[in-house]
C-alpha cells in the first residue's frame, strides 16, 4: 500500500471516522424508536447529515491528532438522547439500544473491509482509484474496530455499561450512574497509563475481518 503524508491521512480518515461516528449514533435512536421511545426522531437525530451529531472536539479534533500522532484511534458525537421511560421494557430495551451502536461499526467494518476488496482488485487497472479506495477502506476497518471495541468497554458513558447495566441487578445500574461524571477522565487515565490494552483485541478483530476479504 503507499505511503501516505499527514494531508493524505486525514482525507483518508476523515469520510470512515465521520461515518463511524454518526452511524453508531443513529443506530442507537433507530433501536430506541424500534423501543418505543421517539425522542432521537423528534430532535432530528436520526439523521445521516455528520453535522447533527458532530461535537467538534470529540468527533473532529481528538480524533485527527491521534490519527497525526498515532496510537489508538477514538472519539465522540454529541450522544443522541433516549427517554429510559419511554421505552417499553426500559432495562432490556436500554441495552438493546447500546448495543446498536458497536453493531452498527461491526456492519461498518465489514463493509469498508469490501470497499478495500474492491480497491485492491482495481489498483492495478486504475491506480488513481484503487489504491485510495483500499487505503480508505483499510482505514474504515480500523476506525470501526476501534470505535466498537472501545465503546464495549464497561465504563460510562460507554456503551459496554449500559449493556452491563441491563442484564445485572438495579444496584449495578445505580453504581454506574454514581461514577458517569468522571467515566471520560477515569477512560482517558487507563488508556494513557497502558491498564486498559486494548490494541490486542482491535488487532485481532482487525486480522480477521480483513482475512475473511482478502485471503
Amino acid at each position: 500500500m503507499i505511503e501516505l503524508n499527514t494531508i493524505q491521512l486525514l482525507i483518508v480518515m476523515a469520510p470512515p471516522l465521520l461515518l463511524a461516528i454518526t452511524l453508531h449514533e443513529v443506530a442507537h435512536g433507530w433501536v430506541a424508536l424500534r423501543c418505543g421511545d421517539a425522542t432521537a426522531k423528534a430532535q432530528g437525530r436520526l439523521s445521516l447529515n455528520p453535522l447533527r451529531h458532530v461535537d467538534p472536539v470529540g468527533t473532529v479534533l481528538v480524533p485527527a491528532l491521534l490519527a497525526v500522532f498515532g496510537g489508538f484511534i477514538f472519539g465522540w458525537a454529541k450522544p443522541v438522547p433516549v427517554n429510559y421511560h419511554r421505552l417499553r421494557q426500559p432495562k432490556r430495551d436500554m441495552a438493546l439500544v447500546a448495543l446498536a451502536g458497536p453493531g452498527a461499526n461491526l456492519v461498518m467494518a465489514l463493509g469498508w473491509a469490501l470497499a478495500a476488496l474492491l480497491g485492491y482488485a482495481a489498483r492495478t487497472t486504475l491506480p488513481w482509484l484503487g489504491e485510495p479506495l483500499m487505503a480508505m477502506g483499510v482505514a474504515g476497518v480500523d476506525v470501526n474496530v476501534m470505535l466498537g471495541v472501545l465503546n464495549l468497554v464497561p465504563i460510562p458513558p460507554l456503551d459496554g455499561s449500559r449493556v452491563l447495566a441491563g442484564v445485572l441487578p438495579d444496584r449495578y445500574g445505580e453504581a454506574m450512574a454514581r461514577m458517569e461524571p468522571y467515566g471520560l477522565i477515569i477512560l482517558v487515565l487507563l488508556l494513557v497509563s497502558g491498564v486498559l490494552n486494548l490494541m490486542p483485541i482491535v488487532t485481532g478483530i482487525r486480522h480477521f475481518i480483513l482475512t475473511l476479504f482478502f485471503f
